[in-house]
This record gives C-alpha cells, structure tokens and sequence, in this order.
C-alpha cells in the first residue's frame, strides 16, 4: 500500500509508492525521510554524484597497449607496464 510520507528537507508531502517499499525492504534500506528533488539537491552537494559522497575519479587519457585505441583509465600511466582499454582488459582477465 502506498504511503505519504512528509518531507524533512522542504516539508512537502510525497509518495513512497508500494513498489518503492518492497525495493527498500529487500535491499535492508531504511524508509526515506526526503522526497526525490531534496535527495538529489543533497546528493549534488556531497559531491555530484560520484556515489556516497565520493568525488568523481580523475580519468587519465592514453592508448591501449592492446590495440592501439585511445582510452581513459582511472590511474595515472607511469610506461613501466602496459595499459590497456576495457575491451582489452576483459579479455586478458579471460584468459586466466
């Protein structure tokens, strides 16, 4: 059954719907206290959404040594081993 719920950031009422409740409960989430604009406007302020307050990465740009495309990775390349793209990446982690 869906349920109003008062907002604690703007004390608008809002709707967490039933479906809503089914998917907090079985991830072991707590019942929102904020509705879905508060939430976002929270969220952009810890970071912009890089997930729980997390900053966003740096991406570094380079070219694979797997098949020569240009690509990001999230670590700054030194040469002393080889980079590579994603598709690369995943096929040599295959292998094993």
């Amino acid at each position: 059954m869906d349920k109003d719920i008062t907002c604690s950031g703007c004390g608008n009422n809002f709707v967490f719907t039933a479906e809503e409740q089914e998917f907090y409960h079985s991830k072991g989430f707590n019942e929102p206290r904020k509705c879905k604009p508060c939430r976002d406007a929270a969220k952009q302020a810890r970071g912009g959404g890089g997930g729980y307050g997390r900053p966003q990465r740096q991406m570094y740009d380079t070219v694979c040594s797997g098949c020569g495309v240009q690509t990001q990775v999230p670590f700054q390349p030194t040469g002393s081993k080889p980079v590579y793209c994603r598709d690369c990446f995943q096929g040599s982690r295959s292998s094993y």
